[in-house]
């Protein structure tokens, strides 16, 4: 008779309570400076009796430490870009625009909705607009409404604004936007919207953008520059 040795039941793994450790402690601790309170370490469950459920956490916030921006008026501050804003003082020197398309695009962008890059101006209220100083001094030069209307036209051939109707005139938001980044992609999506039936898309508002562009609109400006008079330029149109 072959003796056997007895069947042994099959091992399973055991639930082992571990004690509640100073390393444990040290993780509520952080826990409790990163949120702005110190937290106090809550006694272990005693053995055999089941954990306590956290039925809420309760976080305060502290007042936000970053800095603003302190512009002069109340009229906020729009964001502009660099090569832009370089490229307005070149052209100016240049002659390449004239004075009245400079002040035109300038009052505009200035004038914007936040948000929308839209500005809301009759061509009447930009004349009245760009002579409010002129109109306080004696025998003032002062800007036309005519010259205002060729300089916004000329702006449009820049692709620097476009008329959107009703008088209202929308901005080429990647050269001058006031509002935030997402409010920007949002005008910028509205903008290839509207002109997703162009022709040539590369080519239209406001992807047609450059020095080379503006070079073609040469007229005559006196800039009067350290008191000397730049020669008058003749008006050249190639295109």
């Amino acid at each position: 008779m072959t003796s056997e040795l007895p069947s042994r039941a099959t091992r399973r793994p055991r639930a082992v309570s571990a004690p509640r450790t100073a390393v444990y402690d040290s993780i509520l601790g952080l826990l409790g400076e990163q949120l702005g309170e110190q937290l106090e370490a809550t006694p272990a469950p005693a053995a055999g009796k089941p954990a306590r459920k956290v039925r809420s956490v309760h976080v305060e916030f502290g007042d936000d430490p970053r800095a603003v921006h302190d512009f002069a008026g109340g009229e906020g501050y729009s964001l502009a870009s660099n090569w832009f804003t370089r490229l307005l003082a070149q052209l100016s020197v240049a002659n390449s625009i004239t004075k009245s398309q400079l002040c035109v695009f300038l009052f505009v962008a200035s004038g914007q909705t936040p948000g929308t890059g839209v500005a809301q101006f009759t061509q009447q209220e930009i004349t009245d607009g760009l002579n409010e100083l002129a109109a306080k001094k004696d025998n003032a030069k002062m800007i036309t409404r005519p010259t205002v209307n060729r300089a916004v036209k000329a702006l449009c051939e820049y692709q620097w604004i476009e008329r959107v109707g009703n008088g209202r005139l929308r901005l080429n938001v990647s050269l001058w936007f006031q509002g935030s980044s997402d409010a920007q992609q949002t005008v910028m999506a509205k903008i290839t919207e509207d002109h997703k039936d162009d022709a040539d898309p590369a080519s239209s508002f406001p992807n047609r953008l450059g020095p080379a562009l503006v070079q073609h609109h040469q007229e005559a400006l006196d800039l009067s520059l350290g008191g000397e008079t730049s020669a008058p330029v003749r008006k050249v149109r190639t295109g």
